[in-house]
């Protein structure tokens, strides 16, 4: 009697999976972004469940932190609510640094002015 052959599937991409994931969570527009440009900022605990949850703007290594954290744990609402579009260009060069390749990807696809703070900083 003959052993059936296991079937086949399609063994997802990792990278466009996380791409996917990221792309939804996307605002509209830079211009959505409309969180603090100053002050301390707590994040809510379905973003940041354990660790560190305030973060001081004014303060380079902090702000970096809160936006790391925000661009990989949070949802369109807290994009919108907790990132701010100035800073967010200001800090980009180093931030797309010390983030993952889907989000920089994702990120920098949707949003050309991103691409071009990082081009116009090597020129």
């Amino acid at each position: 009697m003959a052993v059936p052959t296991p079937a086949r599937f399609p063994v997802p991409n990792a990278f466009e999976v996380l791409c996917r994931q990221y792309a939804e969570r996307l605002p509209e527009c830079l211009e959505d972004l409309t969180g603090p440009g100053h002050g301390t900022v707590d994040l809510p605990l379905h973003v940041v469940w354990s660790g560190r949850r305030s973060y001081t703007l004014e303060q380079p290594r902090s702000r970096m932190g809160l936006y790391r954290t925000v661009l990989a744990e949070g949802q369109r609402q807290d994009l919108v609510d907790f990132l701010n579009r100035d800073l967010l260009i200001s800090q980009w060069p180093v931030l797309r640094t010390l983030i993952s390749r889907p989000i920089r990807h994702v990120w920098e696809n949707a949003f050309p002015e991103l691409a071009i703070t990082e081009n116009s900083k090597a020129a």
